[in-house]
């Protein structure tokens, strides 16, 4: 069998068309989506994920800030530059971009954030709504993995589902998401339908002892470990749909993801590939983060 391929380009598209509406029924209540990027230094992949966010926010018609400070700045100055965006009232979103310069303290900062401006959903205070089972705004890479499960027509209630790593910013939130009785909105769906959710979620890790063991018993596989190819065909479950988070370089240069994908599509019945999956969706969800806190900042 040849696995159908979820085309993550596709659906950000749709994603960011379904925002665009949702920023055009704000209009006549006079809220303009706001989203304030944070720049910090000279990382050159920062700023190529920032111009992107950037362009994407203007076409779908809203307010968008990249506030740029210098390589050199002090731990108060980037927190002094937060507390202007929390209480600037066009703001609705905030995004402070990671990896800060050395010296900094990346946490500190993220914890000063409004979290109902939490568009990337990093502070502890969305991460306890999260846990809570009453979300707000959850980490857009792990967001981004249940809208394409919604989008490829996976089934997530009663799955076994396995997620392969522990990260904060996919794993652990995603192993949430979809274990929850009911999802979010489906930032897709104009009449604000709920995310697949209600699986029966195993979350593996550097400390599984057989991490394949749980793999090839898993509907739903989600692989996130940052170990290029590290999962390979014969350790997928046939008929499975597999979500890789993966982005590495090979020794060509090529991007490769977590997963063998020749392989797997053999065995898979749906996969993401690597670059075109998981990647698109990103910034797709911060757009959908951002209009939703605009939408309730007028409630």
């Amino acid at each position: 069998m040849t696995a159908k391929i979820i085309d993550g380009k596709q659906i950000s598209a749709e994603v960011k068309e379904q925002v665009r509406l949702r920023v055009e029924k704000l209009k006549p209540t006079g809220v303009v989506p706001g989203l304030a990027a944070i720049l910090v230094g000279d990382d050159p992949a920062s700023k190529v994920y920032v111009g992107s966010k950037e362009k994407v926010a203007q076409a779908a018609g809203m307010n968008s800030w990249v506030h740029r400070l210098p390589q050199d700045s002090t731990q108060a100055q980037v927190e002094d530059l937060i507390h202007q965006l929390n209480n600037d009232p066009a703001v609705h979103g905030i995004l402070l971009q990671l990896p800060l310069p050395k010296g900094l303290d990346p946490i500190a900062a993220v914890e000063l954030i409004d979290h109902a401006k939490d568009s990337d959903g990093l502070t502890s205070a969305s991460f306890g709504l999260l846990a809570q089972g009453n979300p707000g705004f959850v980490p857009c890479t792990a967001l981004g993995v249940q809208v394409l499960l919604a989008a490829s027509g996976t089934r997530v209630k009663g799955a076994d589902v396995v997620i392969v790593g522990r990260s904060n910013l996919v794993g652990r939130p995603l192993s949430i998401l979809l274990s929850l009785k009911k999802g979010l909105r489906n930032p897709l769906s104009a009449e604000g339908e709920a995310l697949p959710a209600d699986g029966t979620v195993t979350l593996c890790h550097t400390g599984t002892a057989d991490i394949a063991a749980h793999t090839r018993e898993a509907d739903i596989l989600v692989v996130a470990a940052g170990v290029m190819r590290g999962i390979s065909g014969d350790q997928i479950k046939p008929g499975a749909t597999v979500i890789d988070v993966g982005i590495n370089r090979d020794e060509d240069g090529k991007l490769a993801g977590d997963v063998d994908f020749e392989s797997a599509k053999e065995v898979a019945g749906a996969i993401t590939p690597v670059p075109g999956g998981v990647g698109p969706m990103t910034v797709a969800m911060l757009m959908a983060n951002t209009v939703a806190a605009a939408e309730r900042s007028g409630a």
